[in-house]
Formats: structure tokens, sequence, C-alpha cells
């Protein structure tokens, strides 16, 4: 479609890319035309001037001291085991996937905008072989978050056609009538702050533990989409990035029995049955830090990414190989999710869920020497800046349920769409030892759900 790409799986071209030759490299105009009805003109989808705006006036929200606030994420933990114990006591398998949607899009609105869509508040979905229910009620939350998910889903395919994408949806741009279901939530809340700053009659001090990102926001602006859309951009990225990841640390802890057994030691010798997480425990539960670490690697929640060169580069041989010129104005593409399972990066076992590889000797034989090998993150000057935001958010939720539960089991029967295609089996790789359908649009997830069932923990 009249664009030039180059894929890289090459992590001393993505240094290059992302950190040391930041300035010669940018998301592009085709990027930022592709997703304009997604994300606006918000952080991720921002160049040059615009870029560093956004970025100057979100980063002081995420201070040590704000993303250290647990209260949220525990007190949305205790919603999330009460369904699971609800549901589990009916006889049924829960979809994980959704559930911790539904966790991450309560937490991460609350955290933003001081008000959470309330979507635990409805009712879980059964098994689509139960028949013998009515259809769950509709909660006023599912228009916000099925309008959230529409829009990704739809902007996704956007990629593939470049700039013609508006050939594809001529009399209509799909993406931009979700945005207005989703905006029916955000705009009053803009609508609130920005008054409240008006009715100050001066530019009012937000304090740091109890201030949203909103009141951050219109301290810095009176420009309604420029808000709107950078609230919506780092909704994103609270929301559906961690969903993606506990979904897939829960799907690999059942999986891994002697896995989750090992976890839920390091959570019970740090915070005993019924302890919270906190800053200074966390520090202490060094695996579950490398479970997430681990499940980061083999299913980053982002993977796929691209840039685009801004002018003619030359990029240096590789083991002895030649340079690569690169002309300007091409499509980089980078696929954390291939480079994440290189067994010349990663060791030959590399296909292999083992946490262990981020507290041996692998660690520093192959990821010290070699950083830019993981990159769930992205890295440099556009590294995640809710990096600790998301490990704090997830590590709770984590935590909390391997408190609550000793087994986890796959139960894929609940929902035969979940199941990968059988050809897999037969395929190379992980593909042959899938359990779930793991498909990608902006984010990675799983095809028709994780469904589990769980064994409530003895009381202690």
């Amino acid at each position: 479609m009249g664009t030039s790409h180059i894929l890289t799986l090459e992590p001393q071209y993505l240094k290059i890319v992302l950190s040391t030759g930041f300035e010669h490299y940018e998301k592009g105009e085709v990027f930022r035309d592709v997703f304009r009805s997604l994300f606006g003109t918000g952080v991720f989808n921002s160049d040059g001037e615009m870029w560093k705006f956004h970025r100057s006036i979100t980063r002081p929200f995420f201070t040590r001291d704000r993303i250290s606030d647990f209260e949220i994420f525990d007190r949305h933990a205790d919603l999330v085991i009460f369904k699971l114990k609800e549901r589990f006591s009916q006889g049924f398998a829960v979809n994980v996937q959704d559930l911790l949607s539904r966790y991450t899009m309560d937490t991460a609105t609350e955290f933003l905008f001081g008000q959470d869509v309330k979507s635990l508040s409805g009712e879980l979905p059964y098994p689509s072989t139960y028949k013998g229910c009515t259809p769950p009620h509709v909660h006023p939350s599912d228009k916000f978050t099925s309008a959230f998910n529409r829009a990704q889903e739809y902007s996704y395919p956007h990629g593939f056609f470049a700039k013609a994408w508006r050939l594809v949806e001529f009399w209509e741009d799909k993406v931009a009538i979700q945005r207005e279901i989703t905006n029916e939530f955000i705009d009053p809340l803009i609508h609130t702050a920005l008054r409240k700053k008006r009715d100050a009659k001066e530019v009012y001090e937000v304090d740091k533990d109890d201030g949203t990102l909103l009141d951050h926001l219109v301290q810095q602006t009176d420009d309604f989409d420029v808000i709107r859309d950078e609230a919506l951009n780092i909704l994103l990225a609270g929301r559906d990035t961690t969903a993606a990841l506990t979904t897939f640390v829960v799907t690999m802890l059942a999986e891994h029995p002697d896995f989750l057994a090992r976890l839920r030691k390091d959570v019970l010798d740090t915070l005993g049955p019924n302890g919270k997480v906190n800053p200074e425990n966390l520090r202490e539960m060094k695996y579950l830090r490398a479970v997430l670490n681990e499940t980061l690697r083999l299913y980053p929640s982002v993977p796929w990414n691209v840039r685009c060169s801004k002018n003619s580069v030359v990029w240096p041989a590789l083991d002895g190989g030649k340079q690569i010129y690169i002309p300007g104005r091409t499509q980089i593409h980078y696929l954390p999710w291939l480079m994440h399972r290189r067994k010349d990066l990663w060791g030959p076992d590399a296909e292999e869920f083992d946490p262990d590889r981020f507290l041996d000797e692998r660690v520093k034989k192959y990821l010290v020497p070699n950083p830019f090998i993981f990159l769930p993150f992205n890295a440099g000057p556009r590294i995640c800046l809710g990096q600790q935001f998301a490990y704090n958010e997830m590590s709770t939720i984590i935590a909390r349920l391997v408190q609550a539960f000793k087994e986890i089991s796959l139960d894929m029967n609940s929902n035969p769409e979940a199941k990968p295609p059988a050809a897999w089996a037969l395929g190379p790789g992980r593909r042959a030892v899938e359990k779930v359908w793991v498909k990608s649009d902006i984010t990675a997830y799983a095809n028709g759900g994780v469904w589990v069932k769980m064994q409530e923990a003895d009381m202690e």
C-alpha cells in the first residue's frame, strides 16, 4: 500500500531504534493515521513535541507514593475472590480472562478517574455448554467495556491497509463509533475536573496521594480533546496489558501445579494466609516476581510494535554479516513475542515456562549482558511509565488468588471455542503444547477465554 517495511527480531538493532538512536525514529505518520480514531493524539500516537508534552504531563502522576497505594488493588481483589467462590460453589468453571479484565478495568478507572465503572458488579458469563441459565443481566458497565474492547478490535486491521484503511471503512469509521460510547463515561468526568479548576479561579494544588490522573491533566491544559485522548491512552495501557498478563499467569499455574505450589509457599511464607501486599513485603516475594517475568517473556502483553525511520540510516553488521541500509520513512516492525522465544538468546529451553530462569545463573548468562532481549514494557525514552504500577497490581491479585486457592485446573470444555485448533498439536514450538487459543489485536488474549476451576485453600 505504498509503504516500505522491515521486520527485525535482533536486540542489537532494537537497542538502536528504541534507545541509542532514538532521535532517528518515531511512531510515524502511517501509525498515527491508522490509530488516530482509537488513540487520538495521546502519548501512544504522537511524536516530537506533542509526545514530549504528553509524557511530561503524565509522568508526575506515576510517582512512587501514588503507585504504591495498594488499597485500590486489594479492595477490588476482594470482589474477585468473592465472585470466584460464588461461581465455584455452583459447580461451574469461571472465565478468568473475563473476570480479570473486569478487575483491571475497575482498578484502572478508579485510579485514573477517581470513579470506577463497577464492571465487577456485573454477572459473570456461564460456560457456553450450560443451557440451563438465562442470559446474564446486562450491567451498565457492559456498554462501556464492550465499546472499549470493540474499539481495539476494529483498530487492529487498519494496520494491514496502512493509509488505505479508509477505503475499507468508506461509509463509517467503526472505531470512532465505539469511541463515542466510551466518551459517554469519560466526558462528564473531564467536565467535572475542568469545572473544579475554573471554580478555584487558579491552578489548584492536587495532593499527590489523592489526586486522580484527570486532576493532574487539567493542571497542565484546558484542551478537552488532549485530556480525553491522554486519559484513554493510559486507561488502555493500565487495563488491557495487565489483564492479559494475569490471565496467562493463571493459565501457566494451572498447567504447572508444581510452580503453583512453590508460588503459594513463597506468598504464604511472606504474607501468611491473610496478609496484604505492600511495597516492603513485595520485594521479599522473589519467586512471585519471577513468575510474572517468565509469563511476560512467553506471553508479552503487546506482542508486536512498530517504529518509523525519520531519515535514511545504516544498521551495523552483525556476526560477520553485512550492514543494512534503512531508507527514510520505512516501517520497522518488531515482535517481542518471537524474540522472547529465541533459543540463541534465551538458551535451549527458551520455549519452556520456567520462572527460575529469572533467578538462577541464566540471568547473568543471557539477560544481564543483553537486556534488550526482554522488552515487555518497551525500552528507551518511550519505556512504559506504568511499569511499576503494573507489577504492583499484578502482584496483588496473583498473591490474593494463591492465598485463597490451593489448586487451579483448566476446564476448556466449558467453551469449545477456547480450544486451540487441532493442527497446532502437530506444529513446532509452543503451539504443540498450548492449551488455550492465543490471539492478538493490539494486546494478546485467549480466544474464547480461559476457563478454570479452583480448590479453596484450607482455613488456617
